[in-house]
């Protein structure tokens, strides 16, 4: 039996096309992925992400706690409602997880964790405690997400709520504030502005709905993908995994090996040399790239971790581990049903913001 939103009876009344997403009935679009794209990027479409865990710590040692078992440093945190995004690593410098975390306010803090890896997380957090004194750690099961993105989610967002703008128009990026019982996050997933929302799960409905009336048009996950995609952004369980290290996926910028604070896989980040790199993909041929395909640069062989068609571009892309001292703009090689096709190496976002950072390179290929 798959878990279901709150939300799965609307999802139902739209007549979205279910799937199974990591154990959950998620929707994969509600009739064509393309437009659900394209309305994030140009207007505003909003997401069911209630499958993702949001999991509260507090207590006297919830500071120390998380200094300890993220990689990012919550020291950055300063004033209520910063947001930091981090991974979680083990002993090896793999990535367990990759996460967002709110400071709420003194010794307390939310983390949302990914739905396949949620059960993963909480034991290995669990496990963690004992370096901790006085620490709480929550699954809130009780809430429900919704995620609003795009250049006028934020506008939309307050005429379905509008009451709720005085509190939420001074956010800034990666901020969040309490508004009632809801959380709002000027953060998200698709290389847009726009808000997360948490909320209690009776109330998602409501909120739904709202903000279908307000012109808020609903987008699946073949749209989350081909968006975030687009901004460069991992995802877990193909970009990276427990095998990978932040060093590996482009995610050394999440990592803080600077300060004395010691975390989990520190010292393995420190004893060892990056293996491989991250880099951004372009198909100069016909052809979809996908994960998993086998790529050929000048320094060696690597492979897809995600590729899709880029609905923005109209041009296929992917992100791809190569091996180090390949640099952007370069000639590759993809091999797509047994045939090498060329490809060129490039410096990722492809696209943030609804504006391509690459249409020079995209008009020259064409």
């Amino acid at each position: 039996m798959l878990k279901q939103t709150p939300l799965n009876a609307a999802h139902r009344a739209l007549n979205a096309r279910l799937v199974d997403f990591g154990g959950w009935e998620m929707p994969l679009h509600y009739g064509s992925q393309i437009e659900e794209h394209h309305r994030v990027r140009k207007d505003a479409g909003m997401f069911d992400v209630s499958h993702m865990l949001a999991v509260d710590v507090g207590g006297e040692g919830a500071t120390a706690f998380l200094r300890r078992v993220l990689a990012n440093n919550v020291d950055r945190l300063r004033g209520a409602g910063k947001a930091l995004y981090s991974c979680m690593l083990n002993d090896s410098g793999g990535i367990l997880d990759d996460l967002i975390v709110y400071f709420l306010e003194q010794r307390r803090f939310r983390v949302v964790v990914n739905a396949a890896t949620a059960e993963k997380d909480l034991a290995w957090l669990s496990s963690q405690i004992g370096h901790a004194a006085a620490v709480a750690v929550t699954p809130r099961r009780d809430l429900a997400i919704i995620a609003v993105q795009g250049p006028a989610a934020r506008a939309k967002v307050w005429r379905a709520l509008p009451e709720s703008k005085e509190a939420t128009e001074p956010l800034g990026p990666f901020f969040a504030t309490q508004w009632g019982a809801l959380l709002f996050g000027r953060t998200g997933y698709t290389g847009e502005d726009g808000f997360e929302i948490m909320l209690p799960a009776a109330d998602a409905p409501a909120l739904w709905q709202a903000l279908l009336d307000a012109g808020v048009g609903p987008a699946g996950l073949g749209a989350r993908d081909t968006l975030r995609l687009e901004a460069g952004m991992n995802l877990y369980g193909q970009d990276m995994d427990e095998s990978v290290t932040p060093l590996e996926c482009g995610l050394k910028w999440t990592v803080d090996l600077e300060s004395p604070r010691d975390f989990v896989g520190k010292a393995a980040l420190l004893a060892s040399e990056p293996r491989a790199q991250m880099l951004g993909l372009i198909l100069v041929e016909r052809g979809v790239l996908r994960a998993h395909q086998e790529v050929e640069t000048r320094g060696g062989r690597g492979e897809i971790t995600s590729g899709s068609f880029s609905p923005t571009l109209e041009t296929s892309i992917a992100l791809a581990r190569v091996p180090i001292g390949v640099q952007p703009e370069e000639s590759a090689r993809v091999k797509i049903r047994d045939k090498w096709h060329t490809a060129r190496t490039v410096k990722y976002p492809f696209v943030r913001n609804g504006r391509s950072l690459i249409a020079g390179l995209v008009s020259s290929i064409r």
